[in-house]
């Protein structure tokens, strides 16, 4: 995705979008692209962003693991992340990894196929109890500005940790508790900006910025908020009455072509599909988030993603059967995720992919 900032000397041939020369791909319109310089490698003391404690400027990163054995040859992986043995580098923890804060909601993120490092961050929680309360955030860094994957990350967890520690509880009816919530949100999308600042440089060419988008399930009650193009979606289970919805609308380009009238397929797919108009950062027009709410009476999921999935299935019926196919005998949520992450990246994985999932199981009686 991109966002309207400093040009770059290097465009796309097809569409003129801004790419960068590591680039195999563009992803304003998908042409592909050859590369006119090596991805990056890692310095010799860069060492994986930790996923479980907090993002700072001062301490981005974990002191350097453990040796761990190489996925190739069994050799042992040095502290510079390559084989001692084979040279073959290890994986990065940030390039795929899995959370699983209770065994009803779990999350997925993936580098995808043609990105050399995943700018993508999830950040989730939720209670024990099924169906009590759970908490997804997804973040997706801009490409084209520098330090976004570790600015996606800040963002995530400082909107998670807002949502943890903020439950309000309303006051009377659905209104009331639907309201204190998306105040929530709101004040989450403000801190994960706030993130962002500390966690980019202010005289970068191209400062740090991400998308957002935050859901919160209590109960039978979806309440939601997006900032860019990561979206929230409602995927009942197949054989019920109730339809599969795409809760979020984006902040992009597409969208405002949709809305003029352009197919959804056609503006989705066409030149600057991804340029969003709004995004976490220095440089934001805006990050007041587009809140809503969903009462829902049937057995099925909360979906958040970034665009790495609904690149290849943007409708909300697509999705439902997609999940449909990849969850015969329902499947635990880490593995659906992980199916669903693995299908992106056999359609092609041209971007970053993350999927948080929580499932709703209808109390008896009430199912649609």
């Amino acid at each position: 995705m991109t966002s309207a900032q400093t040009p770059t000397p290097l465009r796309c041939p097809t569409c003129g979008a801004e790419v960068a020369a590591v680039d195999s791909f563009c992803e304003s319109c998908g042409s592909e692209l050859t590369p006119s310089a090596d991805p990056p490698t890692p310095a010799a003391d860069e060492t994986p962003i930790s996923l479980s404690r907090p993002v700072t400027p001062e301490a981005p990163t974990d002191p350097p693991a453990a040796a761990r054995p190489c996925a190739e040859c069994g050799g042992v992986v040095g502290a510079d992340g390559y084989c001692e043995t084979c040279g073959t580098r290890a994986p990065r923890e940030r390039d795929h990894y899995t959370e699983l804060p209770a065994d009803w909601v779990a999350a997925v993120s993936d580098r995808g196929v043609r990105h050399h490092r995943n700018e993508d961050a999830s950040a989730i929680a939720a209670d024990a109890e099924p169906n009590s309360r759970a908490v997804l955030v997804v973040c997706d860094g801009v490409s084209t500005s520098q330090d976004s994957d570790v600015a996606s990350l800040a963002a995530a967890r400082r909107a998670r940790d807002v949502l943890v520690s903020l439950r309000p509880a309303g006051i009377g009816p659905v209104a009331s508790r639907v309201g204190a919530l998306a105040s929530a949100i709101r004040s989450a999308a403000a801190q994960a900006n706030t993130a962002v600042v500390d966690n980019s440089t202010a005289d970068a060419d191209s400062t740090a910025s991400c998308t957002f988008v935050a859901a919160v399930l209590e109960g039978d009650l979806i309440v939601y908020g997006n900032v860019g193009d990561s979206r929230a979606y409602w995927i009942p289970d197949l054989g019920g009455t109730e339809r599969a919805q795409q809760l979020t609308q984006d902040d992009s380009v597409a969208q405002v072509r949709i809305e003029s009238g352009v197919a959804r397929s056609e503006a989705e797919n066409g030149p600057q599909a991804h340029a969003i108009t709004k995004w976490l950062g220095r440089d934001s027009p805006g990050f007041e988030p587009r809140t809503g709410s969903l009462t829902v009476n049937a057995d099925g999921w909360l979906l958040v993603c970034s665009d790495g999935l609904w690149n290849y299935a943007s409708e909300a019926d697509a999705l439902q059967q997609l999940v449909g196919e990849l969850s015969p005998g329902q499947p635990g949520p880490a593995a659906l995720a992980q199916a669903l992450v693995d299908w992106a990246c056999e359609q092609g994985g041209k971007d970053n992919i993350t999927v948080a999932l929580a499932r709703h199981t209808a109390v008896a009686g009430s199912q649609g």
